[in-house]
């Protein structure tokens, strides 16, 4: 009976590791035919701005799965971005990671530029006026923000400067 149990944990162990795996995979099979412009996005399910984040990546010109999760800290793990670099949501474009509030336009130069050894890009906790973070009453407010660009050595530097705007 102890044997059972024992196999029984680590069968369960192993589907689930799996389906973090799958979900996190190069290119998942049910989107391998979607090319650079899909990007899967984790997000907890009630969060407003990440689902406006959503909408600016969609009228870019991005095609966009949303996982609605509990918590995003192990797909930000699994896509190799450093907690101290998270935001409050994650997702995945073309093999590359992209955390938190990155503008599309970044995006895009990330795929044209197809930079070796990089993980992905960060734009860390929710700076006011980035892409997702607009505020309603000062729809052009910018806090001054960078997108960092983060290697798969743990090396990070800008990818982008955005100034703050008044």
């Amino acid at each position: 009976m102890k044997k059972f149990r024992t196999n029984y944990w680590l069968g369960a162990l192993l589907v689930a590791c799996s389906g973090v795996i799958a979900a996190c995979g190069d290119k998942p099979a049910d989107v391998a035919q979607q090319g650079d412009s899909f990007v899967e996005v984790w997000k907890t399910p009630t969060c407003g701005c990440c689902s406006e984040w959503v909408e600016h990546l969609e009228e870019n010109g991005f095609t966009v799965k949303v996982n609605d999760v509990q918590n995003t800290d192990s797909f930000r793990a699994a896509l190799g971005i450093p907690q101290q670099y998270g935001s409050c949501h994650s997702a995945k474009v073309a093999g590359y990671a992209i955390e938190g509030h990155v503008p599309a336009d970044d995006i895009k130069k990330l795929l044209t530029d197809r930079p070796a050894n990089v993980v992905g890009l960060s734009v860390p906790a929710m700076p006011m006026g980035s892409p997702g973070m607009e505020h309603p009453d000062y729809p052009s407010k910018r806090a001054e923000y960078n997108v960092l660009l983060v290697s798969k050595q743990g090396e990070i530097s800008s990818f982008t400067h955005y100034e703050a705007r008044p």
